[in-house]
């Protein structure tokens, strides 16, 4: 049996799990609310079932165990990322939530805030509550002026979280809800990208003559739209000149020096070698290392994403230029775009999904859209009422003269006698809903069609004028 005690405003669940006594607060100071709580309790306990009441875990339990779980289904540089964020939320609680460098986290660090943000402070996981993580998110929308994509970045963590912790922790919430999935979502625009243009690669390439090996860097991330990671980790094997037209890169995991690597959506692609790329990779001769780097650093080893980025800007400021490792990227989407290849290709060949690039890309090809808003129409000639259907056309028959449409000559629908009218619109229904570019009209009677419509079938190419003579004929000719 188990019975309602009351401490100050709450009541509490008192029951036995065999000789140990637990006491679980309602979170209620309503006493019919509170009965039917202990209601609930004594089935489960009855039924054996899981018991309904909210548990009561220490924060940091939860967070450290959770910590470690990223770890190992992460790799450590993305678990590293949402530590950072469990940081921000609950401040430095535990060990594991320690920044370990100050000056490597104060240089990561893009934004700072205009005023110190509070973390949310409970002693209990349950006791986090959405209005929390609400006024928690509007303080850093507010101090540090993120956009919505960061905000529900946030969200998003810790819904997780809170996810992870009902699933794999047998943690049980106040009223079986998620808190962090009850926070509204912010809006997100899309993203504004910036490219070069083709005099500017030019350009930019041009000014990087004195420096072969950056040149060769930047020609990579704007012809092929390498991610800056996936340019440093290349190695010697991954550049096959004697793969396709013009040769392959390869972006593709791999193990180098126990370090492993892994591209950020974690699957490998080819991307072809343009023409244009080839010309810079065939003057380019990398200097040899022992694990074999395609573009190593100064000192041999694996460029640092961060110092690259760096000596880039740098190289770019004495020329009095802006771009970015992700400008060029950018470039190669955009002008592939632009010349109407589509969102599926280039989605694959820079390693994203197609709803990365319409959000990216889409604006960028509008010419694609015109032909799609026309209907398709019927042109009349000036010589009386003569009628050019871009169609295949057969000739009235004897006997019953009904009508008929082959689509494609994969079906055959009966406009029944005298249906000339309704075959016609017909034949023009299907060129606009099914994207037929021929459409065959013939007229059967009771022999079958008649003769001048198959010897037009063996023809499909051939326009034909059809003329509304008398009744339902129709005379066949070239327009």
């Amino acid at each position: 049996m188990a019975s309602l005690r009351k401490r100050g405003k709450s009541y509490y669940a008192q029951y036995y799990i065999g000789k140990t006594q637990k006491r679980v607060n309602l979170y209620t100071e309503s006493l019919q609310i509170a009965k039917e709580k202990l209601r609930q309790l004594e089935s489960a306990l009855y039924l054996e079932t899981d018991i309904p009441l909210p548990t009561r875990t220490p924060l940091i339990k939860v967070v450290e165990e959770y910590v470690d779980y990223l770890f190992t289904v992460k790799s450590d540089k993305n678990a590293q990322k949402i530590v950072s964020y469990l940081r921000h939320v609950f401040g430095p609680i535990c060990p594991k939530l320690q920044i370990k460098n100050q000056k490597i986290s104060d240089k990561a660090v893009k934004r700072k805030a205009l005023r110190s943000i509070p973390p949310i402070e409970v002693s209990y996981f349950e006791q986090i509550t959405t209005t929390d993580i609400a006024r928690f998110i509007e303080s850093v929308v507010r101090n540090k002026g993120v956009k919505g994509k960061t905000a529900n970045r946030y969200r998003e963590i810790l819904t997780r979280l809170y996810n992870w912790a009902t699933s794999q922790r047998n943690i049980v919430l106040p009223g079986g809800k998620n808190p962090a999935s009850q926070v509204e979502r912010y809006k997100e625009v899309d993203p504004t990208i910036t490219y070069l243009p083709l005099p500017e690669i030019d350009e930019q390439l041009a000014m990087l003559a004195g420096n072969l090996q950056m040149q060769t860097m930047v020609a990579v991330y704007i012809y092929a739209g390498l991610r800056r990671e996936e340019a440093v980790w290349l190695t010697s094997a991954d550049i096959n000149l004697n793969m396709g037209l013009h040769g392959m890169i390869q972006i593709r995991a791999k193990t180098i020096n126990g370090v492993e690597w892994q591209p950020k959506t974690h699957k490998n692609r080819v991307v072809p070698i343009s023409s244009q790329l080839r010309a810079y990779l065939d003057r380019y001769v990398p200097m040899k290392t022992k694990e074999g780097w395609y573009f190593p650093s100064p000192e041999g080893t694996c460029w640092d994403p961060d110092n690259l980025s760096r000596d880039m800007r740098h190289l770019n400021e004495e020329a009095d230029l802006d771009w970015s490792c992700a400008d060029f990227r950018h470039t190669f989407g955009s002008h592939l775009a632009m010349k109407g290849e589509s969102l599926y290709k280039i989605s694959k060949l820079m390693g994203n999904s197609p709803e990365v690039c319409r959000k990216h890309y889409a604006t960028l090809i509008p010419d694609s859209l015109i032909e799609s808003v026309e209907f398709p129409t019927i042109k009349k000639e000036s010589a009386g009422d003569k009628l050019v259907f871009p169609v295949f056309g057969g000739a009235s028959g004897g006997g019953h003269n009904r009508w008929y449409c082959a689509a494609a000559m994969r079906s055959s629908f009966d406009f029944g006698v005298g249906g000339f009218d309704n075959a016609m619109y017909f034949c023009l229904r299907c060129v606009h809903d099914f994207g037929f570019s021929l459409i065959r009209v013939m007229s059967f009677g009771r022999q079958g069609p008649t003769g001048p419509a198959l010897d037009r079938i063996r023809n499909p190419l051939a326009p034909f004028a059809y003329r509304r003579n008398h009744g339902d004929n129709l005379s066949i000719g070239q327009p």
